[in-house]
């Protein structure tokens, strides 16, 4: 398995276990150790984050490896998650924005509704990981600098 995409795939799982864990402990009126989670919690979703990017720039994207009769399956699936995960990104910094504001009334609202959406990112997330790297062997890579620039 290749290095980069398991480490990130481990943060992105990593960001959901730890909000799930935050959910919890806020329902247990635990408002420090929820505070501290959901912190920690995005700090992984953001260490995926810059994995994720600085391997695209630099080594790539790897394309679907699989057969060629649910590429499309897959391509739809990808973009589902796409959506996905930058509507979560989105509720995830309003979310946390709210709650650092101490806008707690509208912290609450969205939460619940931020966490699902991020488990469910996370969940299609790994879907994707292993349709790319684990089921299937990977396609071809090509990394956003040498399409750009030809080298």
């Amino acid at each position: 398995m290749p290095l980069l995409p398991t480490l990130s795939t481990i943060f992105i799982v990593l960001s959901a276990i730890l909000v799930a864990i935050g959910w919890v402990l806020i329902a247990k009126d635990k408002r420090q150790a929820h505070r501290m989670t959901m912190i920690a919690g995005a700090v992984s979703a953001l260490t995926f984050f810059i994995i994720y990017v600085s391997r695209t720039v630099i080594v790539g994207n790897t394309s679907f490896g699989g057969p060629d009769d649910i590429k499309i399956y897959y391509t739809i699936f990808l973009i589902f998650h796409i959506i996905l995960a930058t509507v979560g990104a989105v509720f995830g910094l309003v979310t946390l924005n709210l709650a650092f504001k101490r806008k707690i009334p509208k912290h609450r609202k969205i939460g619940p509704v931020t966490s699902v959406i991020w488990f469910c990112t996370a969940i299609t997330g790994v879907v994707v990981y292993l349709l790319l790297y684990v089921l299937y062997d990977g396609g071809t890579t090509t990394s956003m600098l040498r399409a750009i620039f030809g080298y």
